[in-house]
């Protein structure tokens, strides 16, 4: 029995919506964002000067690194490089982090425990930023072309 054009569009968007559900569940970034959100929690935007206070003294120095390698001082690129994998480790410890808080929500729902989420979900972002920083100070700046005499 052919379905009509209306049930097989029906059941192609709920499909579509269960593959997006399944999608943010399973990523702890997306789920952490869907779950806080849904609860009344604010995730906007990591503001810069919220600096993690574990994080104020490294900040500090890799704004000084990073200050020296756009002077055009190159000495700075090994340190910017190792801060570089030190954040992207810190990501990967992060994302740990969301792992095993979403675990301890999924068995008491807590908002306490939501509160901690949101917690870590800002120092992941603000982390994030920090990689990105660096990396754009690492990446080779383009030469503008010499005119021909």
């Amino acid at each position: 029995m052919r379905k009509s054009e209306t049930e097989r569009q029906y059941s192609l968007d709920a499909s579509s919506l269960l593959n997006d559900a399944y999608r943010a569940l399973k990523d702890p970034v997306k789920r952490a964002q869907y779950v806080l959100s849904h609860e009344g929690f604010d995730i906007g935007e990591q503001r810069s000067k919220d600096v993690p206070p574990e994080l104020l003294e490294e900040v500090f120095e890799l704004n000084m690194l990073m200050e020296e390698m756009r002077s055009g001082g190159d000495s700075a690129r090994s340190q910017l490089e190792a801060a570089e994998e030190n954040f992207t480790n810190m990501l990967a410890d992060v994302d740990h982090q969301l792992q095993a808080l979403f675990e301890k929500y999924d068995q008491a729902r807590s908002r306490d425990v939501l509160a901690e989420i949101r917690g870590v979900l800002n120092r992941r972002k603000y982390i994030l930023n920090l990689v990105g920083e660096v990396q754009k100070t690492l990446a080779p700046v383009a030469h503008a072309p010499q005119p021909t005499l």
